[in-house]
């Protein structure tokens, strides 16, 4: 039985991201392909580990986030240490969004207020020339 590898051209069209991009997750430890001579040659397990950072950078997960992740992939226990962990990882990144909404909402009205005052001012301004 031989096991499914993949070239890094492949990974990257199969994927549609550069073969850079998958350089620089191999020098963060997040990709372990094997070599021969100079080719890079990349496992399944590897194409699983690209898939989970893509999909994490997708949701706004860090690079640290997508490592741990990866570090619990473990397929012969149905992944479920993994599964645990990214529905923990998503609840956090949904509060952090529903603060970030809030926070820009608040920000919005402290604009209109700004706005608000702006323009009272500069009518006043003009009302003040146009009566001299």
């Amino acid at each position: 039985m031989s096991l499914q590898t993949y070239s890094i051209s492949d990974l990257s069209r199969e994927l549609d991201i550069t073969t850079r991009a998958i350089r620089f997750y191999e020098e963060q430890g997040l990709l372990s392909p094997e070599r021969r001579g100079l080719e890079r040659i990349y496992s399944a397990r590897d194409k699983v580990s690209l898939k989970l950072i893509l999909r994490g950078k997708r949701i706004g997960f860090s690079l640290a986030e997508c490592r741990e992740l990866i570090e619990l992939y473990d397929p012969t226990s149905g992944n479920l240490k993994q599964l645990n962990s990214m529905l923990v990882k998503i609840a956090e990144r949904r509060a952090q969004l529903e603060q970030q909404m809030l926070d820009i909402h608040q920000m919005q009205l402290e604009l209109d207020t700004a706005q608000e005052r702006c323009e009272q001012a500069l009518a006043a301004t003009l009302n003040n020339k146009d009566n001299r």
